[in-house]
């Protein structure tokens, strides 16, 4: 087994880490670089009612994408999905950066989404090629700690370009990121040969996953904003994407390839793990959304300390997920995500605590802890189903999970955003307020709690793996990495 000293931007892999990284970092910045911008581009622009669909469209491609992409890297190779990812990314980046209208920045958004859904499966896939379980846990947090520093850097350059700049550089600036990542995968990553045919690909199944997927994320995302839930337009939308997935289901079971092989979820090595991913979904995006109006609408603090007390879960996640590894290696998979989902459930049982005389530094301190949580349970429960997937089907593996993660955010937005707005009013802004704030965010926060629990419940059916991990430790059971750089 390769020893942890071979992990690291200076080792014989660290090209590709680093473009693995750089590439991470195109998704996560444009995931946080433009909120503080949204307004500027909107009086630019005009079209201030479309503003929502920047976010909505970008969310809704990443998220259909990542599915489909997993498997494609399966069948046409990590390689091939993640240099189509970054371009994708980069031709989003250009028609976004000249946009002359919104409709013309959203279309640039959905290829950003459409990019990111690609990088973000095809990057998590090849770290798991190139690296063994032993290493891994330190790759993803290589990776993570992108999100991280993503966190405290977009927002900030977000608002410098629009103020002293031009927000179009929002968008430019990844312009050169796009070709350096694609230059280092082009002259550092080489697949291995791949060995018999290849496989076709289902497009009536992509077809069906898609347009499915689509219609359940977008009921999910604009749902009590663009139309209220019970209207005929939300019903409409809702039986359209239940027809969908129904038939793509069916298609899975009937077609020799189908795009994606429900029958991994059979596995409760991945099932568990999916259905974690779904929760932590839920529980990230629900305090990465409502921490800030909380911190702002209740504490009464500026929006760059509020942003600051989120950005702590984001300094935990790394921190925890790079010291994963020699904890799952020494106690199993399975132990490791209960601590760390306990830990989430701690933190936010402690949120209940919050109240309008909270300082910031103990909401940072619940974010963190959730934060610390999320790296011990995610990263874990991801390696754990990776690991148990052969070469032809790990992409399609980390797709699902991280499809499965993208439709639990969608869900917790949605679930958040019902509970709030049926508490509070809309500021000019659009940003909820009133005497009902407070409680809200109580709800708010006694709902994620109840996931936290379901998670912790979750972690609990992970395979026992003890003895594994013994064997691990031991260097019995070794992980070979099938794909190595040249």
């Amino acid at each position: 087994m390769a020893h942890n000293t071979s992990v690291g931007l200076r080792s014989e892999r660290g090209p590709i880490l680093l473009a693995l990284m750089l590439s991470t970092a195109l998704v996560a910045l444009d995931a946080t670089i433009i909120a503080t911008a949204s307004a500027t581009i909107a009086r630019d622009l005009g079209g201030f009612e479309q503003l929502p669909w920047l976010f909505s469209t970008y969310l809704l491609a990443q998220a259909v994408g990542t599915p489909l992409s997993g498997r494609l890297a399966d069948v046409l190779g990590r390689k091939r999905m993640m240099l189509a990812g970054v371009a994708l990314f980069f031709l989003g980046s250009v028609l976004c950066g000249a946009a002359w209208s919104m409709g013309a920045l959203i279309a640039g958004r959905v290829l950003q989404g459409l990019g990111a859904g690609a990088v973000m499966p095809a990057s998590l896939t090849i770290a798991a090629d190139i690296y063994t379980l032993e290493e891994r846990a330190r790759t993803q947090g290589y990776l993570a700690s992108v999100w991280a520093i993503s966190s405290v850097v977009g927002p900030t350059l977000g608002g410098v370009f629009s103020e002293f700049v031009s927000w179009r550089w929002i968008f430019f600036v990844n312009i050169p990121l796009c070709a350096f990542a694609a230059w280092m995968l082009v002259r550092r990553y080489h697949e291995s040969p791949r060995e018999g045919a290849r496989e076709p690909i289902d497009y009536l199944g992509a077809a069906l996953l898609a347009s499915g997927s689509t219609f359940l994320l977008l009921g999910l995302l604009e749902g009590g904003s663009s139309w209220s839930w019970d209207s005929p337009a939300s019903v409409a939308i809702f039986v359209a994407a239940a027809a969908l997935l129904a038939g793509f289901g069916l298609r899975a079971r009937r077609a020799r390839h189908p795009i994606i092989d429900l029958g991994i979820l059979r596995r409760r090595v991945v099932a568990v793990p999916t259905a974690v991913a779904l929760m932590v979904g839920v529980i990230v995006l629900g305090l990465a959304t409502y921490v800030p109006i909380y911190a702002q609408g209740v504490l009464g603090v500026g929006p760059l300390v509020a942003g600051f007390a989120l950005a702590a879960m984001m300094v935990g996640w790394p921190l925890s997920a790079t010291n994963a590894g020699s904890l799952y290696l020494r106690i199993g998979f399975r132990l490791t995500a209960m601590i760390g989902s306990s830990l989430v459930l701690t933190g936010l049982v402690l949120a209940l605590l919050l109240g309008a005389s909270s300082a910031v530094v103990a909401v940072a301190g619940v974010c963190f802890l959730v934060g610390v949580g999320m790296g011990l349970t995610a990263v874990p429960t991801l390696i754990a189903a990776q690991s148990s997937a052969s070469f032809s089907e790990r992409g399609a593996v980390t797709g699902t999970n991280m499809f499965a993660r993208s439709l639990g955010s969608a869900v917790g937005v949605a679930v958040c955003g019902a509970i709030v707005n049926a508490r509070t009013t809309a500021g000019p802004d659009g940003v909820p307020e009133g005497p009902g704030l407070l409680s809200a965010m109580h709800v708010v926060f006694i709902m994620l709690a109840v996931c936290a629990v379901v998670l912790v419940a979750l972690t609990t059916l992970m395979p026992v793996d003890r003895q594994e991990a013994r064997g691990r430790r031991a260097g019995v059971a070794e992980d070979p990495a099938p794909t190595r750089a040249a």
